[in-house]
């Protein structure tokens, strides 16, 4: 175990919030999740970070697991690299069944960085990279309409706890996040979708950050980029334990759209040879009010 220095902060300068609110670096409990054998990855470590007795894990808590892994579409990694869905089995993916007299639904999934699919409750599977390089992945399950999605995206960080990573000439340089699906029975991710956040890091002034019902809004916060380390906060709410279920999302925000060009997938073959399947089938990149601070999104989506 790796500790780092986190300070509780008891009484937040000008936050007026319902988060938790940390200081510093989480003690890192895994260096690194993930290597790609075939390639570069970033470092992909999991943390905890502790305010009044309540632990949180960063950038969330995860169930990745092998046996969760969904099919790829796209995995420089694992050696699966087509041009085109045309070079794809799909009939080689298998289908896991939600209801037994269900129809088969065929999802294609790019998230940025890492996702975990869930229908009616039951986990579909999660993306075998939680960070980089950038991959996609299909899914299949068996299930009657109407139907509830819940899709866990984390966008990662290389700086345990601060929602950082190396990027742009700055060891400490925020990310961004997105998703886009689409699936066969024409549902798409666009602004219908429910979002909201749980993790929001780094925020440098607590005064920028405030709430209007159920938004937790960021749009103010600072997100450039540090040379070194400065005193950084990050924001955490408890997420329930059937948040895949129950019916808390219709008082989240909507999801926010995103081009293509504000989430950057121009040279990202993950996304690019498939972009028909995605961008051409109507769906959207999506996430929450903000792509860059929010580093823990759930999404909810109902398929009637």
């Amino acid at each position: 175990m790796i500790f780092a220095s986190f300070t509780t902060v008891a009484v937040p300068l000008g936050y007026t919030g319902t988060a938790h609110v940390i200081e510093g670096q989480a003690t890192v409990t895994k260096a690194n999740l993930f290597s790609c054998q075939n390639g570069q990855s970033r470092q992909s470590p999991i943390g905890t970070k502790t305010d009044k007795g309540q632990e949180f894990s960063v950038p969330a808590a995860l169930q990745y697991q092998e046996k969760y892994f969904t099919a790829d579409l796209y995995n420089e990694c694992s050696g699966v690299t087509p041009a085109s869905l045309a070079e794809v089995d799909l009939s080689s993916v298998p289908v896991i069944e939600v209801d037994q007299d269900g129809e088969i639904i065929t999802g294609y999934i790019f998230a940025d960085n890492y996702f975990e699919l869930f229908i009616n409750g039951k986990l579909i599977g999660v993306d075998p990279i939680p960070f980089t390089p950038f991959n996609s992945n299909i899914v299949r399950f068996k299930v009657k309409k109407p139907y509830d999605i819940a899709i866990k995206v984390v966008d990662w960080e290389e700086n345990s706890g601060l929602g950082t990573e190396n990027n742009r000439g700055k060891q400490y340089h925020p990310g961004d996040g997105g998703l886009i699906a689409s699936f066969s029975d024409g549902t798409v991710t666009n602004s219908d979708w429910s979002a909201q956040t749980f993790y929001t890091a780094p925020i440098y002034d607590l005064s920028c950050a405030t709430e209007k019902g159920q938004q937790r809004l960021t749009k103010r916060c600072d997100t450039e980029g540090r040379d070194s380390y400065d005193k950084a906060y990050s924001l955490h709410w408890q997420i329930s334990q059937d948040w895949q279920t129950n019916n808390e999302y219709v008082t989240w925000p909507k999801s926010v759209e995103f081009t293509e060009q504000q989430i950057g997938v121009d040279n990202k073959k993950a996304y690019m040879n498939f972009q028909q399947q995605f961008s051409g089938a109507g769906a959207a990149f999506i996430w929450s009010s903000n792509v860059i601070l929010d580093n823990l999104v759930l999404f909810r989506y109902q398929v009637k």
